[in-house]
């Protein structure tokens, strides 16, 4: 490898060692005994979400495999997130970024984008990955291509990745091991980590991945088609696709659960009035899941712990999930009233959601 790459893998490495753990928060379930649920707060990366994990691995996995070079300009299709990420390690070493976003993304991961140097290339949500192979060619740059490369660039067997963390950080719980944990799905390279990570060890805990409305991977996990595709992109930003990502590996998942947009809403905002903080949508559809997974153990009358994560904050979705105007032109506003109502009787008395 020349020196120039030896020194941009020690500059990544060295971001690694300057970045702690991410918190994992218990949240309080007063009316559930012998339940116990927790989120791994993503939201505490460098960059303000789960991605940055991502955009770690595809830098030095596209490094180590002679794909970037000093002067390489990077190019990445994403809906925000895993483009703010990877805008930071771009800038990192030097390098110009292009991010391939929808138009409507939210304002916040534009200006974060923005604030590390990166670039954004507007284009419809079905034209992102063949807009980012065309300007990859004319720019004669790198395709980061994280729906292809996320389930391979991360060592699902281990070193700090999220899985080996949450294991290593429940350690000490009175249910050290999971009955379940909960993850939603975007390129699928969490789940695929996760669901590995679980075999490799021999642990029981099962995975399960929340989908939301308009996207294929609930449809592909349970009929096995993978040719199937959805003409409109998820409004949850970060998870759902309109097609079955080359990253989304369905044979380590043990359930999926489909979640209405509305019921995801609903839940960031109760999460609010609970934790007093703000997350992304994505976070709303991991516990909306979550909740439903306890709802069955508690009538099943099992005991264990549940995890799930915080993708990401909401301070993104400012202009969004937390703007009334914004719900209201989704028309979404009266089925996130039933979901509250349902989520506050299962807060209640642990049963209503199911």
């Amino acid at each position: 490898m020349s020196n120039w790459v030896n020194q941009a893998i020690q500059k990544i490495e060295a971001d690694f060692q300057r970045s702690a753990d991410t918190h994992l928060v218990k949240v309080p379930l007063p009316a559930i005994e012998g339940i116990d649920l927790y989120l791994k707060d993503e939201s505490t990366h460098p960059t303000g979400s789960l991605k940055h994990r991502l955009a770690r691995s595809l830098f030095l996995y596209a490094l180590c495999n002679g794909k970037i070079k000093q002067n390489t300009t990077i190019i990445e299709a994403s809906s925000g997130s895993t483009a703010v990420s990877e805008a930071y390690f771009a800038r990192l070493l030097g390098l110009k970024f292009i991010a391939v976003v929808p138009k409507g993304t939210s304002k916040e991961k534009i200006e974060q984008i923005e604030f590390y140097q990166g670039q954004c290339h507007f284009v419809n949500p079905m034209d992102l990955y063949a807009e980012s192979e065309k300007l990859s060619k004319k720019t004669q740059g790198y395709y980061m291509d994280q729906f292809t490369f996320a389930e391979r660039a991360t060592d699902w067997r281990g070193n700090n990745n999220i899985a080996d963390s949450i294991f290593q950080q429940m350690q000490l719980e009175e249910f050290p091991i999971p009955k379940w944990i909960v993850v939603s799905a975007g390129t699928g390279g969490t789940s695929a980590t996760i669901g590995r990570f679980i075999r490799y060890c021999g642990h029981e805990t099962k995975l399960c991945v929340a989908d939301p409305s308009h996207s294929v991977f609930y449809d592909y996990f349970k009929s096995g088609d993978s040719s199937i595709t959805q003409s409109k992109s998820s409004c949850i930003e970060g998870i759902g696709r309109p097609r079955v990502e080359p990253s989304f590996i369905k044979d380590v998942i043990d359930e999926m659960i489909k979640v209405p947009d509305a019921a995801a809403y609903a839940c960031i905002h109760f999460l609010e009035s609970i934790l007093n903080r703000r997350c992304g949508g994505s976070t709303g559809t991991n516990l909306f899941s979550a909740f439903q997974l306890i709802e069955k153990m508690v009538k099943k009358g099992e005991r264990g712990s549940v995890v799930s994560m915080i993708c990401d904050s909401g301070d993104r979705y400012l202009n969004t999930y937390y703007n009334s105007e914004w719900l209201n032109k989704q028309g979404v506003i009266k089925d996130m009233e039933s979901y509250t109502k349902k989520i506050n009787q299962f807060y209640r008395n642990g049963q209503g959601l199911n």
